[in-house]
């Protein structure tokens, strides 16, 4: 990541997308992709889908790495080219707890995290927990993101530390995707994105983690592109000017979340404006479920009723008998709610892939 962020700021027109997917189908795809480039490609996993207790996925962070490494080892795909990220890492899956429980248990995910060798790290303190104030202090932010990047320092070895790279900031739409529908979007102003920057070097200092600081390769911001069930915001370059401006007089460059759905324009002119890093996760499931749906429309006409899968109807089932993942994004009306359940952006029947019912 160092290298890359290095040729972007000599000037190159260089980004990297950061595919956010456990679905292996999708990895394959990723690694097939690039297997003939000399480019590494980055593959993340979120703090509530890998994590120490396993998360949704039922993974650890050293499972997901293996997990990421066999399908390489299947494509042909080189280890070495692979960047693992952790996504949101801190409090996220334990807001319901006091902040030192939460604390705690994110220590540890970190450290887990970096032992399993990811090298990219993003540092997301920003949640409030049980009896915290809402929303939290930028000063209180920063220094529980110092306590996770002290122990991942702690918890990397001389040669890992070399690699180590961390992303700080807040300004990132709710980890999972919106619950409501949206219109518009709040883009980050330079003060705000300064005063991240700020509040963190500060922090880090006061933890004698000087040196960490300048493995921040990045900031969190949001440049005004996001989606919802049926919407998307698209990259509107003049609002991000000054953004753009901003960032040049720093070493680092822009994290842009939810950059799903966005025109091949758009990304190129996100890594123009420095936004190098595009992180990408619902729209390649959607086209996974999109090629499993017209699969099954293809067996509907082709296979006898008593050798097809019914995939359609089981996905259906499983995700009505266990609505958790599902059923405060879409909408209410029973309608609505299959037709969210189908064909939303949002694409929600990737928490379900995993589902034994499903995959058997």
């Amino acid at each position: 990541m160092k290298t890359l962020i290095a040729r972007h700021k000599a000037g190159e027109h260089i980004g990297i997308c950061s595919v956010c997917s456990a679905h292996p189908l999708v990895i394959e795809a990723a690694l097939a992709f690039d297997r003939n480039s000399t480019r590494k490609v980055l593959i993340e996993a979120t703090s509530n889908q890998v994590n120490q207790f396993g998360g949704y996925t039922g993974m650890t962070p050293a499972d997901f790495r293996e997990f990421v490494f066999t399908i390489a080892d299947k494509v042909g795909f080189a280890r070495e080219r692979i960047i693992l990220g952790g996504d949101h890492l801190g409090p996220n899956c334990w807001q319901q707890e006091n902040a030192d429980a939460a604390m705690e248990k994110s220590v540890e995910l970190v450290k887990e995290y970096v032992r399993a060798g990811f090298s990219k790290i993003h540092l997301d303190a920003s949640m409030s927990c049980a009896g915290d104030p809402i929303p939290l202090a930028p000063e209180t932010v920063a220094e529980r993101a110092a306590v996770l990047c002290f122990a991942a320092e702690s918890a990397a070895t001389d040669c890992q530390r070399e690699q180590l790279s961390y992303v700080i900031g807040t300004e990132v739409p709710v980890p999972g995707g919106e619950a409501s529908a949206i219109q518009s979007v709040h883009i980050t102003h330079v003060e705000d994105a300064a005063n991240t920057l700020r509040t963190h070097q500060k922090a880090f200092i006061a933890r004698g983690l000087t040196e960490a600081l300048t493995r921040v390769i990045a900031i969190v911001v949001q440049p005004g592109v996001e989606f919802d069930h049926s919407n998307i915001i698209h990259y509107q370059p003049q609002e991000a000017q000054p953004l753009a401006q901003w960032i040049e007089n720093t070493r680092m460059v822009y994290e842009a979340h939810s950059t799903d759905y966005q025109t091949r324009t758009a990304y190129w002119e996100l890594v123009r404006d420095h936004f190098a890093i595009l992180k990408v996760g619902p729209a390649l499931t959607f086209a996974l479920r999109e090629a499993i749906f017209a699969l099954a429309q293809i067996e509907q006409e082709l296979i006898a009723p008593e050798n097809r899968s019914g995939c359609l109807a089981v996905i259906e089932e499983v995700m009505l008998d266990e609505p958790q993942y599902w059923k405060k994004y879409y909408r209410t009306g029973f309608n609505d709610s299959l037709l969210d359940i189908r064909y939303s952006l949002s694409d929600r029947i990737r928490y379900y892939w995993p589902h034994s019912r499903i995959k058997n």
